[in-house]
């Protein structure tokens, strides 16, 4: 977590809050390292444009939003196991980027039964991954939480119908929805339901009487990603349209090749373009990387990420309208029910938070001898020359 002063630079550059620098995630696989690597060694910066709310209403809301309502009966009671902090967690969103939208979902029945099997084949059909099973436990991998959740509605309410009281959870890994689980007995009991976590809290949906839906089918939510090149024309009067075109292509090959993207109109030379994905998080990261490329390769990107090819483009565009020292490197996207962006900062900003941060002695080392030489100056009847010992910091702090 950045310190105080960082913040404040941040702040006053962006106009924009700063909640973190970098990423507290603890990598454990070469994929994982690269990305926190990454995060760290450019300084990246997670900003807050719109605070969120995160209340135990507010969670039910959008759990009703992404699950859908037509796959929850109308009796439900909805608990707050452990509740959210009104905070983003950095690093909770990182491990959601990095490892995926996929978790595991446990299910337990009170003795054997053949339900098992029923839902061996409910969880298959919804393109989940059986990874244990026992007669009366089962441990599988669903492509989201969203997914868990709604499955596990439908095979409580399976449960239900028959007579047998169903409890299910959904984790980060096996041992983690199992443990859920065990939590959701002691905190409830064993009534049928669901546990879960959102933002940070623990929440349950508890059922006490049988239901019937219609066939449950997951909500049809679309992901995109509008990235357009800051101010191309000075990048082309620079670099030239070949360099252009050499990048956006690199772009995306990259994001049809290692994210999933489909791109959608995009036109060879043009410097923006619209990609859609199988999931949020996976937007995230194709506009993280192709921030980071771009960056790299002397551009700057503005990107959004959103449901709608419209909602996209506008979250992008709202790059446009922050009144920062200059223009900024974001990728713009909702978290619960805020807006926030991924800032990648410039290389001579990284270095100065490199300075604040990691080389508080070189930092007071220059602060001292931009002091002494405009007092010396200023002594010597000069001082309107104070500003030449500030340009030799500034030409210090480049080439550190």
């Amino acid at each position: 977590m950045a310190n105080g002063l960082t913040n404040n630079l941040i702040k006053l550059y962006t106009k924009l809050n700063p909640i973190s620098v970098g990423t507290k995630f603890f990598p454990t696989n070469p994929v994982e390292t690269e990305y926190v690597e990454l995060f760290n060694y450019t300084q990246t910066a997670l900003l807050e444009i719109e605070k969120a709310e995160i209340t135990t209403d507010s969670i039910l809301k959008n759990l009703l939003r992404d699950i859908g309502e037509e796959n929850i009966p109308e009796d439900y009671n909805f608990y707050e196991l452990k509740a959210a902090e009104n905070k983003i967690e950095e690093y909770a969103l990182v491990s959601n980027i990095i490892m995926g939208s996929d978790r595991y979902f446990y299910v337990e029945l009170p003795h054997p039964s053949n339900l098992i099997n029923i839902f061996v084949k409910i969880i298959e059909n919804e393109h989940g991954e059986i990874v244990e099973k026992s007669s009366t436990e089962l441990v599988a991998k669903m492509p989201s939480k969203n997914d868990a959740i709604r499955v596990g509605v439908e095979i409580v309410g399976i449960g239900l119908e028959r007579g047998v009281d169903i409890i299910s959870a959904v984790g980060m890994t096996g041992a983690a929805s199992i443990e859920r689980s065990i939590d959701y007995t002691n905190e409830v009991g064993k009534f049928p339901g669901i546990a879960f976590t959102k933002l940070g809290g623990e929440y349950a949906l508890v059922f006490d009487s049988p239901f019937k839906l219609r066939k449950s089918s997951a909500v049809e939510y679309q992901n995109y990603l509008f990235i357009d090149l800051i101010d191309s024309t000075k990048f082309i009067s620079k670099h030239g349209r070949d360099t252009l075109v050499e990048l956006m292509t690199s772009i995306k090959n990259f994001i049809e090749t290692e994210c999933e993207g489909e791109l959608e109109g995009y036109r060879e030379g043009g410097d923006d373009f619209i990609a859609r994905f199988p999931s949020k998080d996976l937007a995230i990261r194709a506009g993280l990387d192709a921030a980071w490329f771009a960056l790299d390769n002397g551009a700057k990107i503005r990107a959004g990420v959103g449901r709608s090819r419209r909602e996209a483009g506008e979250r992008a565009q709202l790059v446009d309208s922050i009144n920062s020292a200059s223009p900024l490197s974001l990728v713009v996207f909702e978290l619960a029910n805020g807006l926030y962006a991924y800032n990648v900062p410039t290389e001579f900003f990284r270095t100065l938070i490199d300075l604040i941060e990691n080389r508080k002695g070189e930092l007071f080392t220059v602060f001292f001898f931009v002091f002494l030489i405009a007092y010396i100056l200023s002594v010597i009847g000069l001082g309107e020359f104070s500003f030449v010992a500030i340009i030799f910091a500034l030409i210090y702090a480049v080439i550190s």
